[in-house]
């Protein structure tokens, strides 16, 4: 935590510092007009806390595996620096666990959860020793084919398990959903896992573990961004509740580690973070003291509240102009980089900060405006009628709280580029570079080139080769 603790003013002052500092050196500029930014240093916090909260109520001696979302930041360098700070890593396809891997995420650090995984993907994740979460009936055929049918038999006549893989089921409590639906995921009609008030569907999932020796975990997660505390505990003690009952009828303590997933909530209105990993540790364990009782091992899966409000994208204003009265700035990040926001902008607000040609706060009387991408539909606004001061040709404007599922998950909208991301921390070594910031390359800014490549460069004439059979 900062200096300032949680109200965010430390961070705020270390953004205004390196948006000035990517000017100064060229980050920013005429030519590069777009750019993502993370604070190392508060990623660096947020991790510690994250790690501080659950040690502060768990049992001495539980075990523990905060391991982030990658889909909420797939970037190799961010993964590497969470692995650095204890965090590893919960995969949802292959691609995922490539960019785990390609960061040194240890097979035992992992967890692969994914609605759809084919066989090939279960059986490297077996073959490596990776935790996995069961979706449904299907899938926990798929993985009983995968084990040695000719293995010594365990209890219930099951073949045992022959991978190192911690192996479990992922369950929906079904407890609700919250303000955004697309990101509630423990709805009645939920995609994912095995829907528990269905009728006969606690009773399968019992008699799974009943008959399956090696099945040792208990998965939920009841949504993302929208879901109240209140929400995410309740989903948690109908998981623990199905442990403990499990554990009962078999008689033994199979169930040793339960899955809480993640889904914190971050605060898009203000520096503040809120709630934070402390309250929602205390309001678990109040809510479910058995669950930190060392009698259970524990896994997370936080994503979003991580690394959310230590992203920042800064864009050049292109153009400044007017519509019906209202000014417009005109500038380089709009859907590509904020496709939520554009498209649900209320569910997706973002906040916009200010700055002059300089990478200055701007100042002045706040005027009410709109800040445009630079996608052609009249849809493209990060944001529509905000109070700012009054940008002009050439100021920059950022879009806050981005650091998640924002400059990482490109939409290749009129082909525009991927912006390169740079991850920053005060340069105390040199105290006369510009700006006292030292900046990292986390990803190279996208070239024409791939994009040409990506759009099937290569097959410039494939289409023209095929021709109707017998025409003529």
């Amino acid at each position: 935590m900062d200096e300032y603790g949680s109200t965010g003013e430390g961070r705020a002052a270390r953004r205004d510092e390196a948006v000035r500092a990517a000017v100064e050196q060229g980050l920013l500029g005429p030519d590069t007009p777009v750019v993502g930014l993370l604070d190392v240093t508060g990623i660096r916090e947020s991790a510690a806390e994250l790690r501080a909260a659950f040690d502060g109520v768990t049992a001495p001696g539980t075990p523990v595996l905060h391991a982030f979302a990658v889909k909420a930041s797939p970037l190799v360098p961010v993964l590497r620096l969470l692995r650095e700070e204890g965090i590893g890593a919960e995969v949802a396809s292959p691609g995922e666990l490539a960019l785990a891997r390609a960061a040194g995420l240890s097979p035992d650090r992992t967890v692969l959860d994914s609605p759809a995984k084919t066989p090939s993907e279960l059986r490297e994740a077996l073959a490596l020793g990776i935790a996995v979460n069961a979706d449904n009936p299907q899938e926990l055929d798929r993985i009983d084919g995968l084990m040695l049918p000719h293995s010594p038999k365990g209890m219930g006549g099951a073949p045992m398990a022959v991978s190192r893989s911690p192996l479990g089921i992922r369950v929906n409590p079904q407890v609700g959903g919250g303000s955004i639906g697309a990101t509630s995921t423990a709805t009645a009609t939920s995609k994912f896992g095995v829907a528990l008030r269905d009728e006969g569907a606690r009773e399968w999932v019992v008699r799974a573990y009943l008959d399956r020796p090696w099945l040792s975990r208990l998965h939920a997660h009841t949504g993302s961004q929208g879901i109240p505390l209140s929400l995410m505990t309740q989903g948690v003690a109908e998981t623990y509740a199905l442990a403990e009952e499990i554990n009962r009828r078999i008689g033994r303590p199979q169930i040793d580690t339960i899955d809480i997933g993640g889904g914190l909530p971050v605060n898009f209105a203000s520096d503040v973070t809120t709630p934070t990993y402390a309250e929602y540790a205390r309001a678990l364990r109040e809510a479910v003291p058995g669950l930190f009782d060392g009698r259970y091992g524990l896994v997370t899966e936080f994503g979003r509240s991580l690394l959310a409000k230590h992203g920042t994208i800064v864009a050049r204003v292109e153009y400044a102009k007017s519509a019906g009265g209202r000014p417009i700035a005109v500038t380089h990040a709009g859907v590509q980089v904020a496709t939520r926001t554009v498209y649900v902008p209320g569910s997706w607000p973002l906040r916009i900060a200010a700055y002059d040609a300089k990478g200055r706060p701007r100042s002045g009387p706040e005027v009410v405006q709109d800040v445009a991408g630079p996608a052609c539909f009249a849809g493209d606004l990060l944001a529509e009628g905000r109070a700012l001061p009054l940008l002009d040709q050439g100021d920059y404007v950022a879009a806050l709280d981005t650091g998640a599922y924002y400059f990482a998950h490109h939409y290749a909208y009129n082909s525009l580029a991927r912006p390169g991301v740079y991850g920053f921390a005060p340069d105390h070594s040199a105290p006369d570079r510009a700006g006292g910031v030292r900046f990292a390359t986390v990803r190279d800014p996208q070239t024409l080139a791939s994009i040409v490549a990506e759009s099937g460069g290569a097959h410039a004439g494939a289409l023209t080769t095929l021709h109707a059979s017998g025409s003529g």
